[in-house]
C-alpha cells in the first residue's frame, strides 16, 4: 500500500489490512524487493500451514493407530512382550492376570531369567536367540506352574528391524496351548489304547463302512487294515445267525446307542469263532451319528472251555451218560412232555446185582469195563426219546417216555434186565450180573423229579429184597400208608420228648382171697389236642420200629421210679410191664434192664414182671428164650400174655420160662353164652396145671364172669368188673378200699 508517511495514514492502511507500506514517492527498487519478500514470506507461510496441518493428520493417524493397536491387543488372547536381545522386557501385555506369576507393569526392565524358572528362561532366550539369526522363531514350548496348576505356552518370536543392529528388539508372543497339550495327551493315550488294545476295535463311518481297526482287530480276524478299510463289517459273517438276528441289534443300537452280546463270525481263513461284542454309535451335539465304534473279543477258548466245564457238569466221565444234575432236567422235560402229550412216563431206577464181587475179585479196572459194556447194551435196549443217566458206583436211572399203558413200559424193563444179566466177556473174563429195577409211573405217582426218584429208589430195594433180577412197581397206595405212619412216629417221638406219656395201672385180684395181688402198667398218651389216648392208638405204629424199644425203656424206668415211691410208703406190690415183640428180640434187652435195676437199686426185683404176647415170642423162640431166661435171672418174672391166640406147640410153651399164663380177654368176654369159648378156658387152665404154671383171666366186668372161673378154678383176674386203670396216685386209696364180692370169698 502507498500513501502519505504519516503515523495517521500508516495506521489507516494497516487496518484495511495492508501488510506493508510505502510512502510517495515510491521507490521502486525497494518497492520490488518488499513484494519478492512478501511473495516469499507468503509462500513460507502457506507451507507451514500445510506442514501444521499434515502434522495434525498424523497425531489424529497415530491416535486412531494406538487405539486400534489397544483394541487388537484387548482381542489377542496370548501373551505379547517386547524383549531386547539380553532379555530385559521393555513392555508386556497379558490378556488374563491368571496367565502372568506376576502383574505387567512388574516385568518391565527385568530380564526373563528374573521372571521366569530356568527351564522356561532358557527356552524362551533360544528363540529369542534363534529369531535375531533367523528373523523368527516358532513353535518352542515350555512349562509353567500358575497357580498351583500347570500350564504350556508355545513361543512366536519375530524381530524388530526398525532399530539399530546394536540394540534389536523382539516381539514375544506367548500363547496358552495347555487344552491342546491335555488334547494331545488324550489323544496319544487313546491311540496307545487303540493300538495296543488286548480287544479288537472297528470303527465305521456313519454309512458303516470301515474306516480304522487296531492289531487286534488282525489278530483275532486275520484280516490286514488295508483289506477292510472301505469295506462293510459283513465280510465277517459266520451265517449262523439269522437276518431277524442283525436286525434286532441295529434296532437296538438306533434306540439305545449301544448294544451288547456274543457273535459267532467267520475269520479270514474260514474258521468260525465266538466273540463277546459292544457295539456303540458315537452321536454329534445334534444327535447325528458320525460313527460306530466295535468292541470285541475272541471267546471261542472260554466257549469250549465252557462246553467241557458242562460236559463234566452233565455227564458221567467214565460212561458218558447223563449224570444226576442232567438226569434231573431231563426229567422235568419229560415231565412238562407227559403233561403235553397226556401220556404217562416211567422212572427205572436200576442197581446191578454182583457188581461189588466183581470188583473186589477182578479189580475196579474190570469193573470200569464192564460199567461201559453195560451201558452199551442197555442204551441198545431203549427207544428213541428214553433216556439212560448214570447217578453213581453201579445205579442206573432209565426215564422211558410216551407210555401209553403200563405193559408199554413192561417190555422196557424185561429188555434191560435181560440187557443186564446175559454173560460179558470183559478184558477176557467171562462176567455175569444182574440188575433189581424199581419203578415208579407219573402222573399216576404225582410229585416233584425228587420224589420220583425216592420212590424208584424204595421200590429197587424192594426188588432186592423180593430175590434180585427183577422189577418192582410203586405202589402209591401203600406209599401213602408208609408216610402216615412216618408221620405218626414222628408225632410220637415228639410226645416221648415233650414227656406227653403217663402210665395208669389196672389192679389184679385173687377172687378166692379178695386179696389184691398185683397190678398192669398200661401206657396212655395225653394228647394236646385229642386228649387221653388209649395205647392201641399209637402203639401197632412202632411195633416194628426201633423206637418202640424207647417207649418200652421209658415204661420200665417210670414204673421202677414209682415203685420205688411206694415201696417208702410200704405199698409192695407186683407190677407187670407189657415187652414188646422187639425188645424180647433185642440181644441187649436183658443187660440194659440190669441197668436200670442197678439205678433202682432199692427196688426188689421179684416184685418185677414183664408180660409178652405169645406171638412175640414164637417170633424167634430160641432168642427170646435166651432173653427171658437172662432177665429171669436178674429176678424178674414172666407172664405170656393173650394165651390161646398163638397157636404155640406145647413143647414150645414147656421151654419158655413164663410162669404165668393170661388168658385173653376174647374167650372170657364170650364165655358165658359161647360154650365153645368155656371149653377152651378150661383147657387153658388145665394145661396151666399141667405145666405147674398160674393162670389169670383178663376181661372180667361181671359178677357172674368171676363166679364162673372160680367154678372151674381159675381164682386170679383182672377187668373192668374189678377195676378200671388209674392213676398211680389213685391206685393206693383203691387197694385200701377194695373189698372182694362176697360169693368170691364165701
Amino acid at each position: 500500500m502507498t500513501g502519505a508517511d504519516d503515523t495517521a495514514s500508516v495506521e489507516v492502511a494497516y487496518r484495511a489490512g495492508a501488510t506493508d507500506f510505502i510512502a510517495k514517492p515510491v521507490n521502486w527498487a525497494l518497492l520490488g524487493h518488499r513484494a519478492h519478500f512478501i511473495l516469499r514470506a507468503a509462500r513460507a507461510l502457506s507451507e507451514l500451514g500445510a506442514a501444521i496441518a499434515r502434522s495434525k493428520q498424523a497425531e489424529a493417524d497415530l491416535l486412531r493407530s494406538q487405539s486400534q493397536l489397544a483394541s487388537t491387543l484387548k482381542a489377542v488372547p496370548d501373551l505379547l512382550f517386547e524383549i531386547g536381545l539380553d532379555g530385559r522386557y521393555y513392555s508386556a501385555h497379558s490378556p488374563r492376570t491368571d496367565l502372568m506369576a506376576t502383574p505387567p507393569e512388574e516385568f518391565l526392565n527385568k530380564k526373563v531369567s528374573d521372571i521366569l524358572p530356568a527351564a522356561a528362561a532358557s527356552i524362551c532366550m533360544q528363540a529369542i536367540a534363534e529369531a535375531h539369526k533367523n528373523g523368527f522363531s516358532g513353535g518352542r514350548c515350555f512349562e509353567l506352574e500358575l497357580g498351583g496348576k500347570a500350564k504350556w505356552f508355545e513361543l512366536s518370536v519375530s524381530r524388530k528391524d526398525d532399530l539399530s543392529q546394536d540394540d534389536p528388539r523382539f516381539v514375544v508372543l506367548s500363547r496358552d496351548i495347555t487344552e491342546r497339550k491335555l488334547a494331545e495327551k488324550k489323544l496319544r493315550l487313546a491311540a496307545s489304547v487303540f493300538s495296543h488294545a488286548r480287544e479288537g476295535i472297528l470303527i465305521t463311518d456313519a454309512k458303516g463302512l470301515i474306516v480304522e481297526v487296531n492289531d487286534t482287530f488282525t489278530d483275532i480276524t486275520g484280516y490286514t487294515r488295508e483289506e477292510v478299510l472301505g469295506k462293510n463289517p459283513n465280510l465277517l459273517q459266520s451265517g449262523r445267525h439269522s437276518s431277524a438276528f442283525y436286525a434286532e441289534m441295529w434296532e437296538t443300537i438306533t434306540t439305545t446307542g449301544n448294544w451288547h452280546g456274543e457273535i459267532w463270525n467267520r475269520r479270514k481263513n474260514g474258521e468260525v469263532y465266538a466273540d463277546l461284542r459292544t457295539i456303540s454309535a458315537v452321536r454329534d451335539d445334534s444327535g447325528n451319528t458320525l460313527n460306530y465304534v466295535a468292541l470285541f473279543i475272541d471267546i471261542t477258548p472260554m466257549k469250549e472251555h465252557q462246553r467241557q466245564l458242562e460236559r463234566i457238569a452233565h455227564y458221567d466221565a467214565l460212561t458218558a451218560l447223563p449224570n444226576r444234575v442232567l438226569l434231573a432236567d431231563r426229567m422235568q422235560q419229560a415231565m412238562l412232555h407227559s403233561q403235553r402229550r397226556n401220556n404217562a412216563l416211567a422212572v427205572a431206577y436200576l442197581d446191578l446185582d454182583g457188581f461189588k464181587a466183581v470188583n473186589d475179585t477182578y479189580g475196579h479196572n474190570v469193573g470200569d469195563d464192564l460199567l461201559i459194556a453195560l451201558t452199551a447194551r442197555m442204551k441198545a435196549v431203549l427207544r428213541d426219546g428214553d433216556t439212560l443217566a448214570r447217578i453213581g458206583g453201579d445205579e442206573f436211572v432209565a426215564v422211558l417216555v410216551d407210555i401209553a399203558q403200563v405193559k408199554d413200559c413192561e417190555m422196557v424193563l424185561e429188555r434191560l434186565l435181560k440187557a443186564a444179566s446175559d454173560p460179558l466177556l470183559v478184558d477176557n473174563i467171562q462176567l455175569q450180573v444182574s440188575a433189581s429195577i424199581g419203578v415208579t409211573m407219573y402222573p399216576q405217582d404225582a410229585v416233584d423229579v425228587d420224589l420220583l426218584m425216592r420212590h424208584a429208589d424204595q421200590s429197587m430195594y424192594m426188588a432186592k429184597q423180593a430175590g434180585k433180577n427183577r422189577y418192582q412197581m410203586f405202589d402209591v397206595a401203600q406209599d401213602a400208608v408208609m408216610q402216615t405212619q412216618k408221620e405218626h412216629l414222628t408225632h410220637i417221638r415228639l410226645a416221648l420228648d415233650r414227656h406227653e406219656f403217663v402210665l395208669h395201672y389196672q389192679p389184679k385180684v385173687n377172687m378166692k382171697s379178695g386179696k389184691v395181688v398185683g397190678a398192669e402198667a398200661l401206657i396212655r398218651w395225653q394228647h394236646p389236642q385229642r386228649g387221653l389216648l388209649a395205647p392201641g392208638t399209637f402203639l401197632p405204629d412202632i411195633e416194628n420200629h426201633d423206637l418202640i424199644i424207647e417207649v418200652g425203656e421209658w415204661v420200665l424206668s417210670t414204673v421202677l421210679a414209682q415203685m420205688r415211691v411206694w415201696h417208702t410208703q410200704g405199698l409192695l406190690l407186683p407190677i407187670s410191664i407189657n415187652v414188646s415183640a422187639r425188645q424180647l428180640q433185642d440181644e441187649g434187652f436183658a443187660t440194659r434192664v440190669g441197668e436200670l435195676l442197678a439205678e433202682y437199686s432199692d427196688v426188689q426185683a421179684q416184685f418185677l414182671q414183664f408180660e409178652i404176647l405169645e406171638t412175640s415170642a414164637l417170633q424167634d423162640i430160641y432168642k427170646a428164650t435166651a432173653v427171658m431166661k437172662a432177665c429171669e435171672a436178674l429176678g424178674i418174672g414172666f407172664a405170656l400174655d393173650d394165651f390161646g391166640t398163638g397157636y404155640s406147640s406145647l413143647a414150645y410153651l414147656k421151654h419158655l420160662p413164663a410162669k404165668t399164663l393170661k388168658i385173653d380177654q376174647s374167650f372170657v368176654r364170650d364165655m358165658l353164652e359161647d360154650p365153645d369159648d368155656l371149653v377152651i378156658i378150661n383147657g387153658m387152665i388145665g394145661l396151666a396145671r399141667a405145666f405147674g404154671r398160674h393162670v389169670i383171666a383178663e376181661g372180667v366186668e361181671t359178677l357172674a364172669h368171676g363166679d364162673l372161673l372160680q367154678s372151674i378154678g381159675c381164682d386170679l383176674a383182672q377187668g373192668f368188673g374189678i377195676a378200671r386203670p388209674m392213676s398211680a396216685a389213685s391206685l393206693p386209696t383203691w387197694i385200701a378200699n377194695w373189698s372182694a364180692q362176697a360169693n368170691w370169698t364165701a
